[in-house]
């Protein structure tokens, strides 16, 4: 697949999340922007708030544990390739269309709409197991996923005012981190 096409098809999946959050918030009568406030200390937060994620994926990344290790050749594999021939801006516009569509459906639509039905514990929960089988590349994988999932429904509320902005910015920038430590770990794999 070259470059166009992958950057093509995140637009076309990742927009589509979106699509599907306006639909299930059309059903549910929940605005998926509802929670979306533009305020400078979120955005503040959503950058400080990346910091431990990203010190966690450095933790994971390094560690000698088969599974995590069959993960990062996976990614490295399969991501590297494509990600490695977008260009930097590129890799902004995938990591930042992936982090508002994801945030948008998960913690938009679902948690609020599970939080509606049996409270915010089970909104929480239920919403990032969802979030984590959306991640399915490995067992793993999807429990590391729904974790970081549960973080993320954790920190929007962080600062007493819920604000789907923190956890856009968290996302989006903890995948902007992970495309490029990809991107390096697959050219020294290449040249090395």
């Amino acid at each position: 697949m070259n470059r166009s096409r992958f950057v093509w098809m995140a637009t076309v999946f990742e927009g589509g999340l979106i699509v599907i959050a306006y639909v299930i918030g059309w059903v549910t009568e929940i605005d998926p922007l509802a929670l979306l406030d533009w305020k400078g200390e979120s955005l503040a937060l959503g950058l400080l708030g990346t910091l431990p994620l990203l010190m966690f994926f450095g933790v994971t990344y390094r560690l000698s544990i088969p599974q995590l290790q069959d993960i990062r050749r996976l990614l490295v594999d399969t991501l590297g390739p494509l990600l490695a021939s977008c260009r930097w801006y590129e890799l902004l516009y995938i990591a930042f269309l992936a982090g508002v569509s994801e945030e948008i459906l998960f913690r938009g639509v679902l948690q609020p709409w599970i939080e509606s039905l049996w409270g915010w514990w089970p909104g929480l929960l239920l919403s990032n197991i969802l979030f984590g089988l959306a991640h399915s590349i490995t067992p793993l994988y999807s429990v590391l996923a729904a974790l970081t999932g549960i973080y993320l429904g954790w920190i929007m509320g962080v600062g007493g005012e819920r604000n789907l902005l923190v956890p856009i910015i968290v996302h989006s920038v903890y995948d902007l981190a992970a495309f490029t430590i990809v991107v390096a770990a697959y050219r020294a794999q290449r040249n090395g």
